[in-house]
């Protein structure tokens, strides 16, 4: 596999849910009907890794079990759209996609959630030992710890291919513990890593503290994320410390999956430790947020990519009738493809010159 950027592929190892999502209009009121919204959306941790190394540009095989009913269709729909290759996927015909209903407070940070990922039991050892050629053909496997633990096991002790591990959460790091001895790299939250390293966080002192006896479990790199302080970053003999860049936040649920694709591109890519941790991207941020705001940034301008030859003057973006082809919904004004405006991912509908297709036959 290759693309336009010329990447090796990369193989993300992990859940995919449908995800159900609650937000409060106002302040949480606990024991109470609260009002507000309710959206579904596509997600888990090894989904959306998969799909922001998808925006990326990184060619990427997903390793994840989908079950027999409709909510299967549903991801295998979007994860084509997005150009995710699914073709090695698990299918389990009597068994159910995962689903993760999550409640979320009227300034976006999530409140609470519960999910069904009992389908994840059946990503075994076997089933990771059959798709071990694919692994080892690998520019970088990332596993998060949805997996039963061990198929993590496995994966550490068999997966020639550099490994990113993401945690998940507390409750799931647990299956880490004593399997850190050939990680490439870890992305902990303090908690998470509180619990791997064995260390209290308390100041600057006890985060290297941390950091450093992870790096002795023999972690070669570690992205420790601080929320509001940003994230610190360590290999042996070297740490950054990045403050977190200054934006407006709609949702939290996602973003340390954006982190982890971030870092696998920044791998595959060669950056070291400093760029990887992304300094200097506050100011980035800034500029950004400022051109889109004022309009002197648009992100798909249609003079810059051409679609058979010519230059996209329209498009259609929304199905309605479910032939795949778009019937409505104008998605290129003033010569900007506006690609979120009206679906997820559309400019996937468009085979732009130059970019190579996955081939999920």
């Amino acid at each position: 596999m290759a693309n336009e950027k010329n990447l090796p592929y990369a193989v993300v190892c992990g859940g995919v849910n449908i995800d159900i999502g609650a937000h409060s209009f106002a302040p949480l009121r606990d024991r109470d009907s609260n009002p507000g919204r309710v959206e579904l959306s596509l997600g888990g941790v090894g989904r959306n890794i998969a799909h922001n190394m998808r925006l990326l540009g990184v060619p990427t095989y997903l390793l994840t079990a989908v079950g027999g009913d409709s909510r299967a269709s549903q991801v295998e729909e979007s994860c084509k759209e997005l150009g995710i290759d699914l073709s090695h996927a698990l299918r389990v015909p009597d068994g159910r996609t995962s689903t993760y209903v999550f409640v979320g407070d009227s300034d976006g940070d999530m409140a609470i959630a519960v999910s069904d990922m009992e389908i994840c039991k059946k990503l075994t050892p076997d089933y990771f030992a059959s798709q071990l050629d694919l692994l080892n053909g690998a520019a970088a496997v990332v596993v998060d710890a949805n997996l039963p633990r061990e198929s993590i096991a496995y994966l550490v002790e068999h997966c020639a291919a550099p490994l990113f591990v993401d945690p998940v959460s507390t409750v799931k790091a647990e299956k880490l513990q004593g399997l850190l001895s050939h990680v490439h790299t870890l992305k902990p939250n303090r908690i998470e890593a509180e619990l791997l390293s064995g260390v209290k966080i308390t100041d600057d002192a006890t985060l290297y503290q941390a950091a450093q006896a992870l790096l002795d479990q023999g972690v070669q790199r570690v992205f420790l994320s601080l929320g509001g302080d940003g994230v610190f970053a360590a290999q042996q003999g070297e740490t950054h410390l990045e403050p977190i860049c200054k934006a407006e936040m709609r949702n939290a649920t996602g973003a340390g999956d954006a982190m982890m694709a971030s870092l696998v591109w920044s791998f595959l890519a060669g950056r070291d430790l400093a760029e990887s941790c992304a300094a200097g991207t506050a100011e980035k941020v800034a500029e950004v947020e400022k051109g889109i705001k004022e309009g002197t940034l648009n992100v798909f301008d249609c003079s810059k990519f051409t679609v058979g030859g010519e230059t996209v003057t329209s498009f259609l973006a929304i199905d309605t009738n479910g032939d795949f082809q778009g019937d409505e919904g104008k998605a290129i004004t003033d010569g900007v493809f506006h690609e979120s405006t009206l679906r997820s991912a559309p400019y996937f509908g468009l085979r732009i010159d130059g970019i190579n297709e996955l081939n999920n036959n």
